[in-house]
């Protein structure tokens, strides 16, 4: 990244102020200003958020939020109630509560005399899912947003669940809030009070994996934030960006094709971090198209955005399997709309003999049955890429033992694919609750295999999430698995493969119990979305390098870990994947703040035994100044059995070598249909 260190404005910083709550709750913000913005007003760029804007994002902050403020906008980091300097308890995700405060700040800052009433929302994830919530609301301070890795579909594209099926990232997820929700806010910041504020959240955030578990359809729960309920309701410009590499790639397309407002859609390589620092590469100059945004929208001026081809996407080239890449080969490509006319589809139909062939080919039908082990899946990466540790997915011939696969004859010519795949399956179940897990990948000519998309769906919601249907033993049913939306060039001489299983562990939750599958190829098709060559993307704008200002400077007192590893215990018969996530330790003298973070996640299942799935999480953080020291130890156990799911948790909290807070909790909740 190139460190600008010369801005048209120059900066002015401010730690920490307060915004009021209607109820009288006050929430602490960080700000920087363009010098001068109180006589001559600029607009404001928000992002709302309960990352802890005092240590956790101070680095990223720092970066993007200066660089805004040298280009004349006032950005504004906010913590949600509850979270990090702020007053209150945050109690869930996206609560009511959380948009109607994020209403407040807007009219609080359209009241200060450095703030001209224009103001923007840009987020990454949970900052990307409120601001488009927010604008939902059609707040008339609110002019436009860049929402960054998010979803306008709360069930069914989130880290919760994937076709009706329960995600492991769930178990996940929910385990670093409960451990963000155990930290306490700065004495520095709120003073004497930092203690009570501290074990009020302890005891009253609650371990949100209970509630989660507890809507395992798409009930009101889920459907609260989904923008895709009402896509009308948005009436400012959105940009939306994603990557391959990330959970939340697909709702790029689905908002550019239900929002009626000026969009931009952008997909890159990279997994879920901001493109200035995307990681796969390669990263590009994000801050600067942001800027080109807000101009356009917040300030009026004319930066050629809308006459550019609405949807641009990183075409990946084909590469062989791993589990990082520090940068992806490809190129840049465009769409002027989205849905775009110029892409087909071109179908192939599973066959006789593991054959993907084009319709017409006559090498008979047939039946099979299909019974996969259960932990088919060890292998297959995190449903959203962090791009800090190998957690994409490896070569799927370690996978393909225990699935069936249908592969296509060698290309005979070079393919690009633009768009969501689709498999349809003709197939019968012998028990009423079963999953299935389908993969797309491209076989090199030396037989490794790269997974470039993939699809989950529990069969008992074949027709829709809101009302599962139990299946009825041994009845055929044609069901239709959609499949992440991808762009991929594969080349002549390569093959596809189908490969369907039974369980994908750990990243979904298996089914109840072992389910065997009888797949007909009859009326099973693969449908792809193939994108023709267009001349103009070769003419495209190069984006810019990626700029920021110059990042906090912090003392590394213990380094970064990450890891995944798989361990096979024979003697056993206990297969584990565990992954270790080590944020190290940094001194931020800025703050005079010493800071640590690390946590651990273990996935288990003894032989062939349902009964013996286990998901555990322990995450540990630490910060300290002089004679204080605050330390909390959240660890989370989810099992099940064949109809129920059974949550263990603890939470920890000390101050020195003392233990000043522990909490058990301890759940048991039906399985509906899952």
């Amino acid at each position: 990244m190139k460190i600008i260190r010369e801005f048209p404005h120059q900066i002015k910083k401010i730690e920490n102020v307060w915004i009021p709550m209607p109820d009288g709750v006050r929430l602490a913000a960080r700000l920087w200003l363009p010098r001068g913005a109180e006589t001559m007003p600029v607009p404001a760029i928000l992002e709302y958020i309960p990352y802890r804007k005092r240590d956790s994002t101070r680095s990223r902050d720092t970066q993007i939020y200066s660089y805004f403020a040298g280009h004349g906008y006032a950005g504004v980091r906010v913590d949600i109630r509850g979270s990090g300097d702020s007053d209150g308890i945050l109690l869930d995700e996206y609560l009511q509560q959380e948009l109607d405060d994020g209403l407040s700040i807007l009219q609080w800052l359209e009241r200060q005399p450095w703030c001209n009433g224009r103001i923007g929302i840009m987020g990454i994830s949970w900052g990307g899912f409120n601001g488009l919530q927010i604008a939902a609301l059609r707040p008339p301070q609110l002019k436009a947003v860049i929402s960054v890795s998010s979803t306008d579909d709360r069930y069914a594209d989130d880290v919760h669940h994937m076709g009706g099926c329960l995600l492991g990232d769930n178990l996940s997820w929910a385990s670093t809030m409960f451990s963000y929700n155990s930290c306490p806010p700065d004495p520095a910041v709120v003073g004497g009070r930092w203690r009570d504020m501290w074990f009020a959240r302890l005891r009253s955030s609650g371990l949100w994996l209970e509630k989660w578990l507890r809507h395992q359809r798409r009930d009101a729960y889920w459907r609260h934030g989904s923008v895709c309920e009402d896509f009308a309701a948005i009436q400012c410009p959105v940009m939306a960006v994603s990557g391959w590499a990330d959970g939340y790639s697909n709702a790029v397309f689905r908002l550019m094709e239900g929002l009626s407002v000026p969009c931009r859609g952008l997909v890159g390589p990279w997994g879920h971090k901001y493109p200035h620092v995307g990681l796969p590469g390669p990263a590009i100059g994000f801050l600067q198209e942001a800027v080109r945004w807000w101009d356009t929208w917040l300030k009026g001026k004319d930066r050629g955005l809308m006459v550019e081809p609405a949807v641009r996407v990183w075409m990946q080239e084909s590469v062989a399997p791993t589990t990082r890449y520090d940068c992806r080969p490809g190129r840049w490509v465009a769409e002027e709309h989205w849905p775009s006319e110029r892409i087909v589809t071109r179908e192939y139909v599973l066959a006789a003999s593991r054959m993907l062939v084009a319709p017409g080919t006559d090498l008979g039908d047939e039946c099979c049955r299909l019974q996969s082990p259960l932990g088919l899946g060890l292998f297959a990466g995190k449903w959203c890429s962090y791009a800090s540790a190998p957690d994409m997915p490896y070569d799927q011939r370690l996978e393909d033992g225990g699935a069936r696969v249908y592969d296509s004859y060698p290309l005979e010519e070079h393919l690009e694919i633009l768009g969501a795949p689709r498999v349809e399956l003709e197939l019968a179940a012998d028990k009423p609750v079963a999953m299935v897990a389908v993969r797309l990948s491209y076989i090199a000519p030396d037989n490794k295999t790269t997974r470039f998309s993939y699809g989950l769906l529990n069969l008992t919601h074949r027709n829709g999430h809101r009302h599962p249907e139990p299946l009825e033993p041994g009845r055929r049913y044609v069901v239709a698995v959609p499949l992440n939306y991808v762009a991929q060039a594969i080349p002549a001489g390569y093959r596809l493969r189908v490969a369907v299983s039974t369980s994908y562990w750990p990243m979904a939750w298996p089914a109840p119990e072992s389910v065997g599958v009888m797949l007909y190829t009859d009326n099973s098709r693969l449908l792809l979305p193939v994108r023709p060559a267009r001349p103009e993307d070769g003419d495209l704008r190069s984006f810019e390098p990626a700029e920021g200002a110059p990042p906090l400077r912090v003392k590394v007192i213990r380094p970064e870990y990450h890891n995944w590893q798989v361990i096979r215990d024979l003697a056993a018969d206990i297969s584990k994947l565990e992954v270790i996530s080590d944020s190290g330790c940094q001194r931020i003298d800025e703050i005079d703040l010493t800071i640590s973070r690390k946590a651990r996640e273990w996935y288990t299942y003894r032989k062939d035994d349902y009964d013996s799935l286990k998901g555990e999480t322990l995450w540990e953080r630490s910060f300290s100044r002089g004679d204080w020291s605050v330390r909390t130890v959240a660890r989370t156990v989810l099992t099940s059995s064949r109809d129920h799911f059974f949550l263990r948790a603890e939470l920890d909290a000390h101050e020195g070598e003392k233990r000043v807070f522990s909490e058990n909790y301890d759940y048991t909740i039906k399985r509906e249909l899952v």
